[in-house]
């Protein structure tokens, strides 16, 4: 019977395309403290010509960018209410930011379900803001790397290669029909389900793919 290794994502992972980086999360692993969650869903932003990133209209963002190393923590206050964890992407062809948008609660249940006030396991991460609760997740955290820190990180099971879905992202305004929203396929833990006319845009990635140098 074939074992898979679990191995935390070095920075090599976050210094490739976002794209590439942003459907490859999924799947993985987010620890966070005490509490855990399987990726299921993320989308990418691009720091040039991308209408919808932070970086297209806040200098702050930019500098973040630039003074940042790959595999950094970007945490915003979304309209004033939901903290959002973001990461950074740099050193390939391309710079984005990806923000994690939803978790299958692994680890931390119940600390997440008092956090939240909510039992439904399926609610708990179902959206970047609601995460954000479950992990306390808070400006604290801003510019943290996740490569850095084992009890903060993310872990890939090698062996493992999920199928995804790839459809537009949501809850934006701009630039919205890009194919930049990936969801881990058939996951009733996405904050929002992927449009019928797009579940077959489905993405297995291939071993090859893997690029990164795991530690």
């Amino acid at each position: 019977m074939a074992t898979t290794v679990r191995r935390t994502l070095p920075s090599s992972f976050f210094q490739r395309d976002p794209l590439l980086c942003a459907r490859e999360l999924v799947g993985t692993e987010l620890l966070w403290g005490k509490c855990s969650g399987l990726v299921v869903e993320t989308e990418a932003y691009l720091t040039l010509h991308d209408e919808a990133c932070h970086a297209f209209t806040r200098p702050s963002t930019r500098a973040f960018v630039e003074r940042n190393e790959p595999g950094a923590v970007y945490i915003y206050l979304n309209y004033g209410v939901h903290w959002m964890l973001n990461v950074l992407v740099k050193g390939g062809s391309r710079t984005g930011l990806i923000l994690i948008r939803a978790l299958e609660p692994r680890r931390g249940v119940a600390i997440m379900r008092a956090r939240r006030g909510v039992d439904d396991v399926r609610r708990l991460c179902s959206g970047p803001g609601k995460l954000a609760q479950a992990l306390d997740i808070t400006k604290r955290h801003h510019e943290m790397n996740l490569c850095s820190d084992p009890r903060y990180a993310f872990v890939h099971d090698h062996g493992v290669e999920p199928a995804v879905v790839a459809d537009p992202r949501i809850g934006i305004s701009r630039a919205k029909d890009f194919p930049w929203r990936f969801t881990l396929a058939d996951s009733p833990f996405v904050s929002v389900p992927v449009r019928p006319r797009n579940a077959r845009k489905r993405l297995t990635p291939a071993k090859s793919a893997l690029t990164f140098t795991a530690k």
